[in-house]
C-alpha cells in the first residue's frame, strides 16, 4: 500500500529529520508534458535525425516513442560507433528549447509549493536532480516564485549520465557539502529510485496515479505517497522538527 493520511507523521518526520531533500523535476515538482505533450518534441527531435540521414540509428520503438530523451539517448548509445557529435548538440539545443517551452506552461504539482515553503521554513536545504535541462527547472522554478528556496538545480549534462546514474545526485550532494546520509530524494520514476539507491540516499516515491505508484513500487521503493496533501494538511510545529532531529541523532549514534 502507498503511504497515505495514516503514515503521514512518518514521512512528514523523516523530511523535517533531514538536513536536505532532492527533488525530481518533472513530477514531484509539475507536470512538464502533461496529455502526451512530449511526443511533438520527441517528433522534432525525429525530424533533427532524418535531416543528418540518421533514421538507422533508431529501432522501430524509438520512431514510435513520445518521450524525447528515449530519441536522444538512441543517438548517444551510437556515439562509439559513428561521429554524431554535431547531430547531438543540434538535439540537445532543440531539446532543451522544448523543455523550457513546457516549463512556462507545466501543471504545477498540487500542494508541492506549500510543501517547499514548508521545508524552507524548517531550514531544510533544497536542490533540484533532474533529467531534464536545468533551464527549464529554473524556468518553471521562477514562475512561481521559487528559486530562491532551491539552493541548486543540476539537470542533464550528458545523456550517458542521465538517472538511472546516480550521477545528478552525486553532483548535488557534492554541491551542497553533504553526504548521502544527509538527504532524502522524491521521485516518481523507476530510474529515481535506481539513482537514489546507487547513491545511498533515501528515497520517497510520488505516484499521482495506480501506473506509478506500481512502477515506484516494483522498482523497490518502500515509501510511497500519492500526494502531498497529507503531508501538510497541518501546520509543522516547531518542537515536531527538533523532536524529528533528536529522534533521527540518537538512532545514529545508537548504530545498527
Amino acid at each position: 500500500m502507498p503511504a497515505d493520511l495514516a503514515d503521514a507523521t512518518d514521512v512528514r518526520d523523516l523530511l523535517t529529520a533531514t538536513r536536505c531533500v532532492l527533488f525530481d523535476f518533472d513530477g514531484p515538482i509539475c507536470r512538464l508534458f502533461p496529455r502526451g505533450a512530449s511526443a511533438s518534441v520527441a517528433d522534432e527531435l525525429r525530424a533533427v535525425v532524418a535531416k543528418f540521414g540518421a533514421e538507422d540509428l533508431l529501432t522501430a520503438g524509438e520512431q514510435r516513442a513520445i518521450d524525447p530523451h528515449v530519441v536522444l539517448r538512441a543517438v548517444h548509445r551510437a556515439r562509439s560507433v559513428r561521429d554524431v557529435a554535431e547531430l547531438l548538440d543540434l538535439m540537445e539545443e532543440r531539446l532543451t528549447a522544448g523543455e523550457v517551452d513546457a516549463a512556462r506552461r507545466a501543471w504545477p504539482t498540487p500542494y508541492a509549493d506549500v510543501l517547499i515553503e514548508r521545508l524552507a521554513e524548517r531550514q531544510v536545504r533544497m536542490a533540484v536532480v533532474t533529467n531534464n535541462a536545468p533551464e527549464a527547472a529554473w524556468c518553471q522554478l521562477g514562475l512561481r516564485g521559487l528559486r530562491g528556496r532551491f539552493a541548486a538545480v543540476h539537470g542533464r549534462t550528458d545523456p550517458g549520465l542521465m538517472k538511472p546514474d546516480p550521477h545528478v545526485v552525486l553532483r548535488a550532494l557534492d554541491g551542497l557539502g553533504l553526504a548521502p546520509d544527509d538527504a532524502v530524494m522524491i521521485g516518481d520514476t523507476e530510474a529515481d529510485v535506481r539513482a537514489a539507491e546507487r547513491a545511498g540516499v533515501r528515497f520517497i516515491g510520488y505516484g499521482r496515479n495506480a501506473r506509478k505508484v506500481k512502477g515506484l513500487r516494483d522498482a523497490g521503493a518502500s515509501v510511497v505517497i500519492t500526494s502531498y496533501l497529507p503531508l501538510v494538511a497541518r501546520p509543522w510545529g516547531a518542537a515536531e522538527g527538533a523532536a524529528a532531529r533528536g529522534a533521527a541523532r540518537s538512532a545514529g549514534a545508537a548504530g545498527p
